[in-house]
């Protein structure tokens, strides 16, 4: 069973996520804003975060790069519904651009309980991928070596 913390500063988001993700198995922790959330996570382990992009006071670029120092394979889904005006572009299009920000999984509001699942899913392929590649960068020297067969 997946531990996830959802940290959103809308209550009836933070609400159909635990419904959604409870009648899946999943075991969860809320937080309404970014310090809040940043607590929780330090004081339990977690599997999978679930963060708005835009809340008042931390908002969720912050939260995620702060969880990051403390654990930096967490499978993250970041959500907003949030749109930029003067592009038309949603909030979660600028994250690509932010190198620290690298191995996440987006998901805009308003979205189904299937598309928070293929999102879940995403956020956690992208930490195992991660992993594996972290596994060969410390191959053994003898593993390294070139042959001469």
């Amino acid at each position: 069973m997946h531990r996830v913390l959802v940290v959103d500063d809308q209550s009836h988001v933070r609400s159909a996520i635990a419904v959604a993700l409870e009648a899946k198995g999943f075991s969860l922790a809320t937080a309404e804003n970014g310090v809040d959330g940043l607590k929780l996570f330090r004081a339990s382990k977690f599997d999978l975060v679930i963060a708005d992009i835009y809340m008042p006071g931390m908002d969720g670029v912050k939260l995620i790069k702060e969880m990051r120092t403390i654990d930096p394979n967490i499978a993250v889904v970041a959500i907003s519904g949030v749109l930029l005006r003067t592009t038309g572009r949603t909030a979660l299009d600028l994250l690509s651009m932010n190198r620290d920000l690298s191995a996440i999984a987006t998901l805009q509001k308003p979205f189904r309980p299937a598309q928070l699942q293929q999102a879940i899913k995403k956020a956690l392929d992208l930490v195992a991928a991660q992993k594996g590649t972290a596994r060969d960068a410390v191959a053994s020297p003898a593993e390294q070596a070139p042959t001469d067969g």
